[in-house]
């Protein structure tokens, strides 16, 4: 007759319930509806149609940013010249508007200005192994700078009417800056979740070395991932300066810090390796509707920057969290 130590060990265990995790994106988009539920309840206006095309709208912008520093923190980097891109690029179109030349070729230079920059955040970063937050710190000077100079420090005005579409028109009632956010955010979902280049982005933020040694030209992709942030970067810039028709050198301070909350409310680690440009999209609505609620209710700005660090602080401890437990 076995012993009870032996009859234990060789009876069959009860199966284990596997543990049930919430899929990724679950987290920010219940912390967005946490934040619309409250904001409702403090102001009756929050849920009207106007208001809610108002922070779409204000979105936008930041929205478009965010796109880029979603590929920059999948990789593993950061980039803080964003801002300073904006500005460049919207005074850079504006004054060549103003000196008559043609709308397309103008836009193109514009573009074009935030995509140089972008290169070279890649070239110092991939090629030359320079610290990014440090290289995009010094971009973000020299892109400024160049703003500065080109104006003289002084904003750029009386663009031609034609030009205000893009920032004031609207498409069945939606302003076009939202539509031209949805399209840029398509297009970096098909790019980061259907081709190899975006798994290659999301390898190399994973573990560059190992990304390397399969045969992957991380350098060759970090150099893309920051051109496309030069280039988001640029776009937000020209729908800035549409909306506002003129070209501000002094646009964008801060809109690195908005854009990076954005990507990481929306559950992308600041570690990369991980997360999506949907998630990313809610973030920036969160932030949205944080700012409209705040302001609805009458709180001070300086009170809504704490409030926002806050939510980031909380943001980065539970992605934090959900990696460790895996």
């Amino acid at each position: 007759m076995p012993s009870p130590e032996l009859a234990v060990a060789q009876a069959p265990s009860r199966p284990t319930r596997p543990r049930r995790h919430l899929p990724v994106l679950a987290y920010p988009l219940i912390g967005m509806l946490l934040v619309c539920v409250v904001m409702s309840f403090a102001n009756a206006d929050f849920l009207s149609v106007a208001n809610l095309l108002n922070i779409v709208r204000q979105v936008s912008i930041n929205g478009v940013i965010a796109v880029g520093m979603t590929y920059v923190i999948l990789s593993g980097g950061i980039d803080l010249s964003v801002g300073s891109i904006l500005a460049l690029s919207g005074t850079l179109t504006a004054g060549l508007l103003l000196a008559g030349m043609s709308p397309v070729l103008a836009v193109a230079a514009g573009l074009a200005s935030g995509v140089a920059v972008g290169v070279l955040n890649g070239v110092l970063v991939a090629y030359m192994g320079m610290p990014s937050i440090i290289v995009t710190l010094a971009t973000m000077g020299i892109a400024r700078g160049l703003a500065l100079l080109y104006t003289g420090g002084y904003p750029i005005d009386g663009l031609p009417d034609g030009f205000g579409l893009l920032g004031r028109g609207k498409l069945l009632g939606v302003p076009y800056p939202v539509w031209l956010m949805l399209v840029v955010f398509a297009l970096a979902w098909v790019l980061l979740a259907r081709t190899p280049f975006g798994r290659y982005v999301h390898a190399i933020g994973g573990n560059e070395d190992a990304t390397r040694l399969s045969g992957v030209r991380v350098k060759r992709n970090k150099l893309m991932v920051y051109a496309i942030s030069g280039l988001t970067a640029a776009i937000a810039g020209l729908v800035l300066a549409s909306r506002l028709m003129s070209g501000q050198p002094s646009a964008g301070v801060s809109f690195e810090l908005d854009a990076i909350a954005a990507v990481v409310i929306g559950g992308t680690p600041i570690t990369g390796g991980r997360g999506s440009v949907i998630g990313t999209l809610i973030g920036a609505l969160t932030l949205g509707v944080l700012n409209n609620g705040l302001n609805m209710m009458g709180i001070s700005p300086y009170l809504q920057i704490v409030i926002r660090g806050v939510i980031i602080l909380f943001a980065i401890y539970v992605g934090r969290e959900r990696i460790r437990r895996g």
